[in-house]
């Protein structure tokens, strides 16, 4: 246990019998030298509940309900009403939702699917017919059903114990009262801002004086409050078949969109079982299709082929065999993801050992491979590749909490792009996502267009466990997030990073299909990039800390010690937030 869970204090260290011994200066006992590490922030530890986002009023929020007796999944649903309010780009109701919910009384896992789905009538000739050669962007036409405040309702319904209307007084006071915008929010609004000058409505809200708030500056949205005051007040009911959802409709109708009362009214989130492979005796858990874990699965197995362990982390050796493991495992997921209600996808032959060893061997220790083709996993059945898809949304927030019993909830919710669709809601504020956009215009594909079908999906919860340490963990990002969940567990079980480090340590990524470019974090060793440009990587060289590399947050229950631990990424604005012990009353 604190073999894996210890800091990574100093330059050197021994590792003996599951604990880290740290050398003695041979010069003085007493040098701090043997204070130096890697690693830029501790580990929140505690034997409360803990609640990590990318936004700190969020993640005290969250903290807040668990002092109140709250579940993780309280915790969750109230943090997430606060991301929607001060990471407005990313989330809110407008959006999505999926989440994995730890059980720490029985061990179970759950997962839920809130995706939402297209309208009836947003169909492929309707939008040929329009003039699209391809699913649009951005505008009403590529709005499909949010699916976020069904999900927070069935969260609530199965896991919640505080009564549902306390969960959002945190998001109402904030948007009623207003907050200073954080740097990071700052930068992302002012660079997206012109997403928002599409439609009247979100020009209003979100560009207060015609230009995006600057860093410090209080912003609210009144607008968003009320429509939270009805959430609370009337549950799911108040989105999908009240006042918010006339709004949603009438917005729709005005902008020459299809939404109806039906697409809203009867939609629900989906209970599902999660998939899961093991790497090296740790069990990795992600969710199912219409979402991309199977990826993050398929790549692990890959990458388990190969002795990591023994190559530096951030080596060309282990990086070269991540990276060829990524272009296999993704070749796979453009060809077959999509909504198994409506197409057979052969998830078992993805993430299976055997196929995974074949995979493997297409793998050069050399040689970067320029050209990688999808591959047969048992149960597939033949049919065209798909067209080169561009990335369907890579803005996203994920949160992750833990309740002093243990449970632990996974969450990841979205716009899909900045500011999602660009369409607000007349009078409530909200922005509508743009999730259509990761349909195909093309018939016969896994994810084409189809009445009351979900599309591919980027954001994806998830968890792993060995013995006694169970996390949950998650790194946003659209096409960035199964090959950044993949890294973060290979640094966590090949090289014993704890979950702070891994969120930190350097990263690649790679955000389409075909070719050998991949954009890599400058502390990545010079020599290191050098020797894989030398194997025929195309590298793009970002900041220290990129945002292309998504930002991730985890929390770990040690159901041995009960201890929790939290971590949170620095290339977002949040952090780690303990459950605060509340005083008599």
């Amino acid at each position: 246990m604190r073999g894996i869970m210890a800091l990574l204090i100093g330059t050197s260290f021994i590792l003996y019998a599951g604990s880290i011994i740290f050398p003695m200066s041979p010069h003085d006992e007493d040098s701090p030298n043997s204070l130096d590490r890697s690693q830029m922030r501790s580990l929140v530890m505690t034997q409360r509940g803990i609640v990590a986002a990318s936004q700190t009023l969020a993640a005290q929020a969250g903290a807040q309900i668990l002092a109140r007796g709250g579940s993780a999944a309280d915790a969750a649903i109230a943090a997430n009403a606060v991301m929607g309010v001060v990471e407005p780009m990313n989330s809110g109701v407008g959006g999505d939702l999926f989440a994995l919910e730890w059980d720490a009384k029985t061990g179970k896992l759950t997962g839920l699917n809130a995706s939402g789905w297209a309208p009836g009538r947003l169909t492929i000739d309707f939008l040929r017919k329009k003039g699209y050669s391809k699913m649009p962007g951005s505008g009403i036409d590529s709005v499909t059903v949010p699916g976020c405040v069904e999900g927070w309702w069935k969260l609530h319904q199965r896991f919640g114990k505080r009564p549902w209307a306390e969960l959002f007084q945190p998001a109402i006071y904030y948007a009623l009262h207003g907050y200073p915008v954080t740097e990071w929010v700052s930068a992302y609004w002012q660079a997206w801002a012109s997403r928002l000058t599409q439609n009247p409505e979100a020009r209003r809200v979100f560009l207060p004086g015609g230009q995006p708030p600057k860093t410090g500056e209080i912003f609210r949205n009144p607008e968003y409050a009320r429509a939270l005051e009805l959430i609370a007040a009337e549950g799911e009911d108040a989105f999908y078949r009240g006042e918010i959802a006339e709004a949603i409709i009438a917005t729709s109708k005005t902008l020459g969109g299809v939404m109806t009362a039906s697409d809203l009214g009867d939609f629900r989130a989906e209970w599902v079982e999660p998939i899961s492979t093991t790497y090296r005796g740790w069990r990795v858990y992600e969710l199912p299709p219409n979402g991309q874990g199977m990826a993050a699965l398929e790549m692990l197995n890959i990458m388990q082929e190969f002795p990591l362990s023994q190559y530096p982390p951030s080596g060309a050796e282990a990086l070269h065999i991540k990276m060829e493991a990524q272009k296999l495992a993704y070749a796979d997921l453009f060809h077959y993801l999509g909504d198994p209600r409506f197409a057979k996808v052969p998830v078992a032959g993805l993430i299976s050992q055997p196929y995974a060893r074949e995979r493997a061997r297409l793998i050069d220790p050399h040689h970067a491979h320029c050209d990688v083709q999808p591959g047969v996993p048992p149960g597939a059945e033949p049919g065209p590749a798909a067209s080169r898809r561009l990335n369907p949304g890579a803005d996203t927030i994920y949160l992750a909490a833990v309740d002093h019993e243990g449970n632990i909830v996974s969450l990841i919710q979205s716009l899909s792009a900045s500011f999602g669709s660009g369409v607000a809601v007349q009078g409530f504020g909200i922005l509508l996502q743009n999730r259509g956009a990761g349909f195909l215009l093309e018939p016969g594909q896994p994810d084409s267009l189809a009445p009351h079908k979900r599309p591919f999906h980027t954001i994806i919860p998830a968890f792993m466990q060995k013995g006694n340490l169970h996390i949950g963990f998650g790194i946003m990002g659209g096409l960035n997030q199964p090959q950044a969940h993949a890294q973060f567990v290979s640094d966590i079980v090949d090289y014993g990073m704890n979950i702070q480090a891994a969120l930190e340590a350097p990263r690649f990524t790679k955000l389409d299909r075909g070719g050998c470019d991949f954009m890599i974090e400058a502390r990545v060793p010079q020599a290191a990039r050098e020797e894989l440009i030398r194997m025929g990587h195309v590298l793009e060289v970002r900041g220290n800390l990129s945002t292309w590399m998504g930002g991730g947050q985890a929390v770990m229950h040690d159901s041995a010690s009960g201890v929790n631990y939290g971590a949170s990424d620095p290339r977002k604005d949040g952090e780690a937030i303990p459950e605060p012990v509340v005083g008599p009353s």
